[in-house]
């Protein structure tokens, strides 16, 4: 669950780029003690998130003035029409937060129904959907949520959460000598590597003689970065004779059409980019309910 300590100075910086404390057309038009009930409305079938976020932009500072009702949870799919919650109170306070309380819904509900639909397709395989650091700045901690809520796991939160070593890391500490893993020198480094961190430790490899190369040396996880599906076949039956305990995990670029079949080729795991940097905003409307 989302903490106010994480959502409140978001909120208080949406509300400030969208000046609602200066909002023209609601203060011109709307008399000061006008009340009404407002309902949000699911205009599209999908995995609702975010309720906690939209609350609190209802609600922070406006706790005597409104009162916020969800009518479902956050990982509950809701089809189109539904009511997923309904504020009463202030009308003025209802409608000058509308936009930045359904900005964080449509973005959360959007990235959790994009796991969601991914997720599906890995049914009954031991493959999970993985996110990515490819995250809105300042924003991270509520899509991760977002990717839990739709049936995801996540990456690495940040460059402390694991030892992921990748391409660049290979070319700038010339591990790679002519386009070749100098397995000598990468092997002393995996072994330092352990030595000064107990954290897990996973490297990217971008084909079959760097992934060889790279699994003798014995990585909990290896990235196997835009591998074709018979790459993938390949290297997890390697993985499987020689080095089982090695988790193989499948990235770059991966679309919704290719992750049946990666799943299906005996991966761990298969990272989105997509799910964060990429989602199609849920859509939602706020409504005001005739009394």
């Amino acid at each position: 669950m989302l903490s106010n300590k994480i959502l409140h100075p978001l909120i208080r910086q949406a509300l400030k780029e969208d000046r609602a404390h200066r909002d023209v057309t609601t203060r011109l038009t709307i008399p000061a003690r006008a009340r009404c009930t407002a309902g949000i409305i699911a205009k599209e079938t999908g995995i609702v998130c975010g309720l906690k976020a939209a609350r609190e932009a209802f609600m922070l500072g406006h706790e005597k003035r409104l009162k916020f009702s969800a009518g479902v949870k956050d990982g509950t799919r809701c089809a189109k029409g539904d009511t997923i919650a309904r504020i009463r109170g202030e009308a003025r306070a209802i409608l000058v937060r509308e936009r930045v309380a359904i900005n964080f819904l449509s973005l959360l509900s959007g990235i959790a129904t994009m796991t969601r639909s991914f997720v599906d397709r890995t049914r009954g395989t031991r493959t999970r959907i993985m996110d990515t650091r490819k995250t809105t700045p300042a924003l991270r901690i509520l899509e991760k949520y977002a990717v839990r809520t739709g049936g995801g796991m996540n990456h690495r939160t940040a460059l402390d959460g694991a030892v992921l070593i990748k391409d660049n890391h290979l070319r700038a500490g010339k591990y790679l000598v002519d386009g070749r893993l100098d397995e000598k020198k990468f092997s002393e480094m995996i072994k330092r590597v352990r030595r000064h961190s107990d954290l897990s430790v996973e490297v990217e490899v971008e084909n079959m003689d760097e992934f060889r190369g790279v699994i003798r040396c014995r990585p909990d996880i290896i990235m196997l970065d835009n591998f074709t599906v018979p790459n993938l076949k390949k290297a997890a039956a390697l993985r499987d004779r020689h080095f089982p305990r090695v988790k193989l995990e499948a990235s770059g670029g991966i679309r919704i059409a290719q992750v049946s079949r990666i799943a299906r080729t005996g991966v761990d795991s298969i990272s989105v980019g997509a799910l964060t940097h990429s989602p199609a905003a849920f859509d939602f409307s706020l409504e005001i309910i005739p009394e």
